[in-house]
């Protein structure tokens, strides 16, 4: 049976929890500083050349970042533990909502340096009971995180995860390593260089081409290739199309305008006068060399008159 629940007990554990998310949030910064500096030896390393050492001492950067990590998963169970306050006052049983939680800062706490969990720790146990502790420590029904369980396991870490590191720090420094792993792809090619002038030739360069003889190309392709040559050389002459593109019907004449004139360009052009058509008269109205008779024309007049 797990010891009566006491407010003083529960009021000692949210002062130990706030204490342990500070010192874990301080360890953090701190680790991250060390890390940094880890990481830029290492970089110096691989430019030296010595892969065999920094092969070795990687791996305590990898088991920095793992430490780490765990530091920030056991923060945020003390953090919601502390919010969770009231749960642990209701009940002198675990609550089933804070059990992973609790068991999990019971198992990792004496594997950190941090000493204020393993004060909280302390206060769990004296809450909750041997046997509860006891099976937190050995995780027998697996109510451990298991992010936890693996982070705290000893296993050396896999040639891969190693090989990523050192890759991943030489890029980020700088280094060149792995050697050569930026000429993976090969050399570019050729028409990435500026070789444009010899396969795009033009002015004098495209002339010397053109004179050259052409190799494999029969005769008849050659003629063609020639012609076209002498035609884009070849300026249309002045006098090409018809003489003149204007035609102009000059206006008829009238009372108003008797001469009609046509200019272009400011230059008067002249039409050819066509001869008045013979008046056909009648037999009567001839006499002699075809003038009229003065008598027909007092009878015309003394007409107009009525």
């Amino acid at each position: 049976m797990p010891p009566p629940t006491s407010p003083v007990l529960v009021t000692k554990i949210k002062v130990q929890l706030k204490l342990a998310i500070a010192r874990l949030r301080m360890v953090q910064k701190r680790d991250e500083a060390l890390a940094k500096t880890q990481r830029r030896a290492m970089a110096q390393l691989l430019e030296q050349n010595k892969v065999d050492s920094a092969r070795i001492r990687v791996e305590n950067i990898i088991r920095s970042d793992i430490i780490t990590e765990l530091h920030e998963i056991l923060e945020l169970y003390c953090e919601l533990l502390l919010a969770r306050a009231g749960l642990l006052e209701a009940s002198p049983t675990c609550d089933p909502g804070l059990e992973e939680a609790v068991k999990s800062i019971i198992y990792a706490a004496p594997k950190t340096e941090i000493k204020e969990l393993q004060t909280v720790r302390t206060l769990l146990a004296e809450k909750f009971g041997k046997e509860f502790v006891l099976q937190a420590t050995e995780n027998s029904d697996r109510k451990v995180s298991e992010g936890v369980v693996k982070k705290l396991s000893v296993t050396p870490p896999k040639d891969e995860l190693v090989q990523g590191y050192l890759e991943e720090i030489a890029r980020a420094y700088g280094v060149d390593w792995p050697k050569g792993k930026n000429k993976e792809l090969g050399d570019p090619p050729d028409f990435m260089d500026d070789d444009d002038d010899d396969e795009n030739p033009s002015g004098g360069q495209a002339q010397r081409v053109l004179e050259e003889p052409l190799v494999g190309v029969d005769e008849e392709a050659a003629a063609e290739l020639k012609a076209q040559e002498d035609l884009s050389k070849a300026t249309p002459p002045k006098s090409f199309g018809p003489a003149s593109p204007l035609h102009v019907n000059p206006p008829s004449a009238s009372t108003d305008n008797i001469h009609p004139k046509v200019t272009l360009n400011r230059q008067e052009l002249t039409t050819p006068t066509k001869k008045p058509a013979a008046v056909t008269r009648k037999p009567s109205e001839q006499k002699g060399d075809g003038v009229p008779d003065l008598d027909e024309l007092a009878k015309r007049f003394a007409q107009l008159k009525r």
